[in-house]
């Protein structure tokens, strides 16, 4: 054998040593992902939650993760990281290491309005994955007690025959409050001021004050209805509230398109292994069925509702083109 034809082996062998030697190590990082998969969880989960303690979101968070905890067998710690509609804690999420201890509970507004809303915006549509949906609200047309409508048709027809002269509340400039709002006046085909508060309590407030004269009630309303403070008329949505079965949808009323509500679910970054947010999707349909929960999210005005990643996806799309249609068509642009 020549010394070239030596060095030459001597070569093929190096390289193949070193193939086999990569091909090991690969097996191994992917055998380590897979045992690391099937130990989850080993430490605690996270919750990042974009809206203050005590919200409606955070309650939801805090209510799950009680029993959530129990069948994982680990802590989960609600982390309230508020501000910019939610968009603090979407991309505290996106950015957090995809391992599986980290998730986010938020209303999808995350991903149907706000990449329509923020400038420049995060992309949680490629970020963020949807693991499960918890639930759905309904928002409520509620007018201020001295109104003259006693259905929805009258207040359209007091719009058309003043426009500009009514006036509408939400809990701010691109809320899902406003949102529907601005929906509601494109289908209608109506002129209303919009008066944006900061939260939809001030909002409830000027309604009970008479200072405004409607505004879609994200379910913090309920016991002044019922009290007969202020006038429930209508509906958002496919189906009646089952808190307020006699009231009709909007569509009922005869405007049409009015299906948006708010929903709300958990989310995981991108690239978080499809076997934990199985689980993770599977355990807490299962905490969601129990009553104590079913019963504090009725609290809040939210039905439970367990769609899978795929179904909750689609849910997304649906409502992503409506909103940024709207958001567009409208020039909504945040104050």
């Amino acid at each position: 054998m020549t010394i070239a034809s030596t060095h030459q082996h001597q070569g093929s062998r190096r390289r193949l040593l070193c193939a086999t030697a990569m091909a090991g190590l690969l097996v191994a990082a992917l055998a380590g992902v897979a045992q690391a998969e099937d130990h989850w969880p080993v430490k605690p989960i996270r919750f990042v939650v974009g809206f203050p303690a005590g919200g409606t979101t955070d309650v939801m968070a805090r209510v799950v993760a009680l029993p959530l905890q129990k069948a994982l067998g680990q802590p989960i710690v609600v982390d309230n990281k508020p501000g910019a509609s939610g968009n603090i804690a979407a991309s505290e999420t996106i950015h957090a290491a995809a391992d599986g201890y980290t998730f986010m509970v938020a209303p999808i507004s995350v991903q149907t309005a706000n990449p329509s809303l923020f400038k420049p915006a995060l992309n949680p549509e490629r970020d963020l994955r949807p693991v499960v949906s918890l639930g759905y609200a309904q928002l409520y047309l509620v007018t201020r007690k001295g109104l003259s409508a006693s259905n929805a048709a009258d207040l359209v027809a007091m719009a058309k025959a003043k426009p500009g002269m009514l006036s509408y509340g939400s809990g701010g400039a691109g809320t899902q409050m406003h949102l529907v709002g601005e929906l509601f006046k494109q289908q209608a085909n109506v002129d209303v001021v919009h008066v944006p508060y900061k939260g939809a309590a001030p909002a409830l407030q000027d309604i009970l004050a008479s200072q405004i004269d409607y505004y879609f009630d994200p379910a913090t309303g309920f016991q002044h209805i019922r009290e007969g403070r202020a006038r429930l008329l209508a509906v958002t949505g496919t189906k009646r509230s089952p808190f307020f079965p006699d009231a009709p949808t909007l569509t009922e009323a005869g405007i049409q398109g009015m299906e948006l509500g708010n929903w709300f679910g958990l989310f995981a970054p991108a690239k978080t292994p499809p076997a934990i947010m199985k689980r993770m999707a599977d355990e807490v349909a299962r905490a969601m069925q129990r009553p104590e929960v079913k019963q504090r999210f009725a609290d809040l005005g939210v039905e439970t509702i367990a769609q899978d990643s795929a179904a909750f996806t689609k849910t997304i799309e649906a409502e992503t083109a409506v909103l940024s249609r709207l958001i567009r068509t409208r020039k909504i642009a945040l104050d």
